[in-house]
């Protein structure tokens, strides 16, 4: 028996049945498509030969590479791979170091600008590389300048090299913590041989390793100090150059590092608290140093610490005038002046902190120095200024 057909449904017309089976056969190929070809990683630079590529590079400034570094892994390893042709080094490291045809610092400005940002690109470049691999690398690409090694430069105090140096460094590792820093501070100690170099300094006779000195003072504190803007870097720093020496040879290396110099060579005058007093200028270095590392609260160093070390200083080479001792406690502050003479008076030193007292209210009443809060608060505003008797801490003539 023949069964009936249900014709109480819609038909759809064939024709669109055929329209939509094409459309979305057109939308599957589409995506098929699509997914076969993805979109490059150079975007429009997909199409360009790899030197022209490199040649559009030498028009864009340093900082510009820098940000199209970061555009793609892709072109990040293509800007890696310029900067290691000679054509790349040399456009980015400039070598202008003793060049003065500018007028005034501009030319310093200059070159020192192109190292923040050239610092700034290898940093970018570099991004993803574990630390060690990253100081190796730019380690191979710096070992091209001369100026740059410890002992590369025949003129040092006349050189911009350590200096563009240190401002790539002080790029470099901005942001980074301690930990990576720490190993910084060691693989640059490493491959200068730094260690070795400072252990021959503070275990000799001062002034005995002349050029050495020069040497350590330039690379520490133009590599590694100067160009921190934040004091708590600075001291970070500065902490890895003194904390592996006992408190002796820390006052050494700060002396040498921070104390006055001879303009003409360099040579650390290691007398000149000795045999004469000083000015402000040659003792301001020592004091930033001690304010720095008192004042930043960093956890390697306490206030003994502090006290210890600018005892310790005090008698480098030989004990100094007690002029210069008090000037020096002077420029680092209250504080430290305040804790220091507490020392010696809880430590029984009492004939030694009359003397220093004395001294620090004789300066006080000098027109070169700023009326300050020191001495006022215990002898009020001194009436007239008074000769100076220039004595060591162990002369008496004017206590007799």
């Amino acid at each position: 028996m023949a069964s009936k057909i249900n014709t109480n449904f819609t038909l759809i017309p064939n024709q669109k049945y055929r329209r939509s089976n094409r459309r979305s056969s057109y939308i599957s190929n589409n995506t098929l498509d699509s997914d076969s070809q993805p979109l490059s990683a150079l975007g429009n630079f997909k199409d360009l030969p790899l030197e022209i590529f490199q040649i559009i590079l030498k028009y864009l400034s340093v900082k510009d590479i820098s940000m199209l570094s970061m555009v793609s892994k892709t072109i990040n390893q293509h800007i890696i791979n310029y900067i290691s042709t000679s054509s790349g080094s040399k456009r980015l490291l400039l070598q202008d170091f003793h060049k003065v045809e500018l007028p005034g610092k501009k030319q310093d400005s200059v070159i020192l600008e192109h190292y923040r940002f050239l610092g700034l690109l290898l940093k970018r470049c570099t991004l993803l590389q574990p630390t060690r691999e990253r100081l190796k690398y730019i380690h191979k690409i710096l070992a091209e300048v001369s100026c740059f090694k410890f002992n590369g430069c025949a003129v040092p105090m006349q050189c911009l090299g350590l200096s563009c140096y240190g401002m790539f460094l002080q790029t470099l590792t901005a942001g980074w913590d301690e930990l990576e820093c720490h190993r910084v501070y060691n693989y640059l100690s490493d491959m200068t041989n730094l260690s070795r170099k400072m252990q021959t300094i503070v275990f000799s006779k001062p002034g005995s390793a002349q050029k050495l000195e020069l040497r350590i003072r330039l690379f520490c504190r133009s590599v590694l100090l100067d160009h921190w803007t934040d004091r708590s870097d600075s001291a970070f720093w500065l902490t890895r150059i003194l904390k592996p020496w006992p408190m002796v040879n820390q006052a050494r290396l700060l002396y040498i590092i921070f104390g006055p110099i001879a303009p003409q060579n360099g040579q650390v005058l290691w007398h000149k608290m000795i045999d004469e007093p000083t000015d402000e200028s040659s003792m301001s270095g020592l004091a930033d140093a001690i304010k720095l590392l008192y004042h930043t609260g960093l956890k390697d160093w306490t206030a003994d610490d502090i006290i210890s070390l600018v005892d310790e200083l005090s008698v480098v080479p030989r004990e100094w005038l007690l002029e210069n001792n008090a000037r020096l406690l002077i420029l680092s502050g209250n504080n430290i002046c305040f804790t220091f003479m507490a020392s010696k008076a809880v430590n029984g030193r009492a004939l030694e902190l009359a003397r220093l007292i004395v001294f620090l209210a004789l300066l006080k009443c000098f027109s070169d120095w700023p009326s300050g809060t020191l001495v006022k608060s215990w002898f009020g505003t001194p009436a007239a200024p008074v000769w100076i008797p220039h004595m060591k801490a162990n002369d008496t003539t004017l206590y007799s």
